[in-house]
């Protein structure tokens, strides 16, 4: 191995579950007969083939190497499949870039966009990245810009479709989203309104993107400290996440998080620690270990430790929660901020 210390090994250890794997596909071959060294058993895997993260150590005997357990997913996996759906577009780009904000690889997804701008041909082209921009700038904490990049996004739409058209209600809610985390909590509650009444005239009652703004009003009520209201609303979307998601679907994590805030707020932190802990291991199941909502959870859950007087416990989330934020956001995130100074509240009651 290199002699350079910053550098480590990565070994990958895959388990094939032959019960997972349907006769209508095949994600692998062995090729011991086409190899130039038969003894090593090759085995070549399709270019589609998926597994998923179960764990990452370090190996016992040697501290610069690492193991990483994969597990192939079959065609029945629920979550995968559920991804698939949710990662759409006619283009492969733009299902890439989804996946990948999905993940948390902004900086990467900044350098596609920039990428994609440069060769938008029309204006079709342009809104859908103007979108995500303003999606990706959301995520980092750049939320005027966030705004911008959504409002241009809108004025193209706008030209062509009915203000009744579903595709003006994403884009509604995103620019509510944004208005929400500047405090501007009476334009956010316009946005999603115009939203939310779009949303009803074409969707089914139980459909996830109702809950998705169902969810979202909760955060205003929250804010304006509306907690009934909100906690209302929130266990309203759970129980259609429920219906609709698998249960180790990230969006179920989102609101059982988002529910384990009002409770927090509403001084029920027994409540709060019970949500808050289904929230986590979804997260920690189907996340990467340095994506922001495991972030976020980390650091809702210290405060409440916090207030009930386990200050060891408070710590070791926040610190978990700035580890993973240092890891995947900009160094001026406001999140980050935010941490820091939660950390020294709990040093200084300790």
């Amino acid at each position: 191995m290199d002699n350079n210390d910053a550098i480590v090994g990565l070994f990958f250890i895959m388990t094939i579950y032959h019960s997972k794997i349907s006769t209508k596909t095949t994600p692998f071959a062995m090729i011991d007969d086409y190899s130039a060294i038969r003894e090593e058993r090759e085995v070549l895997f399709t270019m589609h083939t998926i597994f998923r993260v179960v764990d990452i150590k370090q190996a016992t005997k040697n501290s610069r190497l690492w193991e990483i357990q994969l597990a192939i997913t079959g065609d029945n996996d629920t979550l995968t499949n559920h991804i698939k759906e949710e990662v759409q577009g006619s283009i492969g780009w733009h299902r890439m870039d989804q996946l990948m904000l999905k993940v948390g690889n902004f900086d990467q997804v900044e350098e596609l966009y920039d990428e994609l701008l440069k060769n938008a041909s029309d204006d079709s082209d342009r809104r859908i990245v103007y979108n995500q921009m303003g999606w990706l700038k959301r995520n980092q904490g750049k939320y005027q810009e966030a705004a911008t990049f959504y409002q241009k996004s809108l004025e193209i739409r706008r030209e062509t479709l009915p203000e009744d058209d579903p595709l003006l209600a994403h884009i509604y809610n995103n620019i509510g989203t944004v208005y929400r985390y500047m405090n501007d909590y009476s334009t956010a509650f316009q946005f999603y309104e115009k939203s939310l009444k779009i949303k009803e005239l074409s969707l089914p009652p139980t459909h996830a993107d109702l809950a998705s703004s169902y969810n979202n009003i909760c955060g205003v009520y929250k804010s304006m400290k509306q907690y009934s209201k909100s906690l209302e609303l929130y266990k309203k979307t759970m129980d259609i996440d429920k219906k609709t998601l698998p249960p180790n679907h990230p969006d179920l994590a989102i609101s059982y998080n988002n529910i384990s805030l009002v409770y927090s707020d509403m001084r029920n932190y027994s409540k709060a620690l019970e949500f808050y802990d289904k929230s986590i291991k979804i997260y920690e199941q189907v996340m990467p270990p340095n994506h922001p909502l495991l972030a976020t959870s980390y650091g809702n859950i210290g405060p409440v430790w916090s207030e009930l007087g386990d200050y060891s416990k408070a710590l070791s989330f926040l610190e978990k929660a700035l580890r993973v934020q240092q890891m995947s956001l900009p160094p001026t995130h406001p999140f980050i901020k935010e941490t820091m100074h939660r950390i020294e509240l709990v040093k200084r009651k300790r």
